[in-house]
């Protein structure tokens, strides 16, 4: 996926192709977890679509749940939930940054090897 630290820098076309393929999955891990917190809100903690979605959002984005919930079912998915939830947002983080640390790293050896 990535060029060896042998092989040239990519153009900068090529490069913000890259990027723009990070930013899909991201944003495709990102509509993955916020639909699956969404289902879990709607069916367990019998919350509305856009409360859930909010519930969803909130934690998937770190700062934490907006309702209280009704009953164990609800609180222990929601438990998985914000475990999952730290995990994704670790992953959406690191594949998002992976296209410009690599370069920085390529462009570093490249100059030393000059």
């Amino acid at each position: 996926m990535y060029e060896h630290r042998k092989q040239p820098l990519l153009s900068r076309t090529k490069f913000l192709k890259r990027v723009g393929r990070h930013w899909l999955v991201g944003l495709g891990v990102l509509a993955f977890g916020l639909g699956i917190g969404g289902l879990g809100y709607h069916f367990f903690a019998r919350l509305g679509w856009i409360d859930s979605l909010l519930n969803a959002s909130m934690i998937l984005g770190g700062m934490g749940p907006v309702d209280s919930l009704p009953n164990n079912p609800a609180k222990i998915f929601a438990s998985c939930y914000a475990l999952f939830s730290g995990l994704a947002f670790i992953g959406i983080v690191s594949v998002l940054l992976a296209p410009f640390v690599h370069r920085i790293l390529h462009r570093s050896h490249a100059e030393e090897r000059e």
